[in-house]
């Protein structure tokens, strides 16, 4: 699921093609990002965004120094120095929100693309080490890394990690409960 807001050219684009790519930058990678701020695509700017500073840009890979690549599933290009990236299509849209004009849009993603240095292939189906992926998080409009683990994670242990690392399914564990508590006794009322 994603929010944007309605006066952006991607809630459009969307919108239209009904295809998108989720380039997912790392920390490294926030200079970047933080070319595009206060850039739309869209033609005219809207007012709202012209008060708040926004100027309408056409080429945002050149301004913010990053390099397209061509997607292998939709038309939307990919960008080549994200790490992660991921190409969708737009199952389902609908506008929501009382005091935003904002879209949600249900992306179903039909290829995903990771960089070979971000996986880890202890166990039969490889996936993402997150002790070498370090993505860049944007908070409140103030740009965010990983400081490293601040607490263990019971989910990390769990049998769903056990079975995205080893492609095995676990059983669940069986859960017995005593007869007095199954039914009511016929005295409750």
């Amino acid at each position: 699921m994603l929010g944007l807001g309605q006066m952006g050219q991607t809630s459009d684009n969307l919108i239209r093609t009904r295809e998108c790519v989720i380039n997912l930058p790392s920390e490294d990678l926030v200079t970047h990002v933080d070319r595009l701020a206060l850039t739309t695509g869209k033609n005219p700017v809207p007012q709202k965004k012209r008060d708040w500073g926004y100027r309408y840009e056409p080429d945002k890979f050149g301004l913010a120094r990053l390099t397209p690549d061509g997607s292998e599933s939709v038309s939307p290009p990919r960008v080549r120095e994200c790490p992660v990236q991921m190409e969708g299509v737009v199952h389902d849209w609908r506008p929501f929100g009382k005091n935003v004009s904002a879209n949600v849009f249900e992306v179903h993603i039909v290829k995903l693309h990771v960089d070979e240095e971000l996986l880890t292939s202890n166990g039969a189906r490889p996936h993402i080490d997150p002790a070498r992926w370090r993505p860049l998080i944007m908070s409140f409009c103030r740009f965010f890394g990983l400081s490293g683990e601040v607490h263990p994670s019971r989910l990390a242990e769990s049998d769903f990690m056990k079975f995205v690392s080893q492609g095995t399914p676990s059983q669940p564990a069986s859960t017995t409960i005593p007869a007095a508590e199954a039914s009511p006794s016929p005295d409750a009322g």
